[in-house]
């Protein structure tokens, strides 16, 4: 074992710090550190993370995803990410940096680590495998999934080096609103409330487009807005059992309201709201409202990565009770 430094001891308050109280960001960081399952994790970067050969060692693999996943939680750039650890003690003692023997990685090291997880599409490998660590400890899959998609916004400015708008985002319009940028379009278990499927595309797809890529194959309820309307071949082709209970037009052609629609679309939301809840944590909580990156390969990888995170701070309270004595 390691002898701790003084800037270590500093940092974990042995004593220096008599009236230093938990923020709520060390609560936060030590709720992450105990339920986030590093070793799985790992395991699916490892086959592809430099070993190091012939050169100088690299950064420890776990370390590096601990500062990625720090970048989404906290919506930092790669150079920001350097400068909040080097700030700030609890991200430090989150990380396992000793600012008394090592350096903090900078930010072209992490950018190096996300094009790894880009090139290698291991956000989605990530968030299959959180999947698959949450069903192992009792957050099954059900038989009801939600639909929906949301818009993140990209630059719409043209005034850059290439005197272009990202070629690969597009426009569309929500109500009267014009956006610009991707769509999420995920896929939500009606009783856990966690994402299990994602598709991201630009934003001029429609919402319909992606459903069935959303759907696991065993559902026997769909639920979705009105976007998704008449859909029921398309569900069909991927869920066979599954039965339509996406919200239907309440407004015929002459302008009048079906009330009975309406009652009935009204019940059905009440689960479909769940699905909001996701886009809550990813969006606010995390940050992902606008791309930081150009092109959908590297947004795709955020936005698996995000989910991830966002299924397991969803599940915090269950995996914390499985994880106290």
């Amino acid at each position: 074992m390691k002898q701790q430094t003084l800037a270590m001891a500093a940092d974990q308050g042995a004593g220096f710090e008599q009236y230093r109280w938990p923020t709520k960001r060390d609560v936060f960081l030590e709720t992450m550190e105990q339920i986030v399952p590093w070793t799985q994790l790992c395991e699916v970067v490892e086959p592809h993370y430099p070993k190091g050969q012939g050169g100088r060692p690299p950064v420890g693999l776990e370390r590096m995803l601990r500062m990625h996943f720090v970048q989404h939680w906290f919506n930092l750039a790669d150079e920001a990410c350097e400068e909040a650890l080097l700030d700030s003690t609890a991200l430090r003692r989150f990380v396992g940096i000793d600012l008394g023997r090592e350096r903090v990685p900078d930010g072209t090291t992490l950018l190096k680590f996300r094009r790894l997880l880009e090139r290698n599409k291991l956000g989605e490998q990530l968030f299959a495998k959180v999947g698959e660590v949450l069903q192992g400890r009792g957050l099954k899959v059900g038989t009801g999934t939600i639909v929906n998609a949301t818009i993140i916004g990209a630059p719409s400015s043209t005034k850059n080096a290439d005197k272009a708008r990202d070629p690969e985002m597009h426009q569309t319009r929500k109500g009267q609103q014009w956006y610009f940028g991707m769509k999420l379009h995920i896929g939500v278990d009606s009783q856990t409330g966690l994402a299990h499927s994602a598709v991201v595309t630009a934003a001029n797809v429609h919402d319909k487009h992606p459903l069935p890529a959303l759907l696991h194959g065993a559902e026997r309820r769909v639920y979705g807005d009105s976007a998704y309307a008449s859909q029921k071949e398309a569900i069909a082709s991927k869920a066979a059992q599954a039965k339509d209970f996406t919200n239907q037009r309440v407004r015929n052609r002459s302008g009048e309201v079906d009330q009975t629609r309406r009652t009935k679309n009204r019940n059905k939301s009440r689960i479909h709201a769940r699905v909001e809840h996701v886009f809550a944590v990813v969006k606010r909580l995390w940050g992902f409202v606008k791309v930081r990156y150009r092109g959908l390969a590297k947004n795709v990888t955020r936005a698996f990565t995000a989910l991830a995170l966002s299924n397991i701070y969803m599940s915090r309270e269950r995996l914390m009770a499985q994880v106290r004595p």
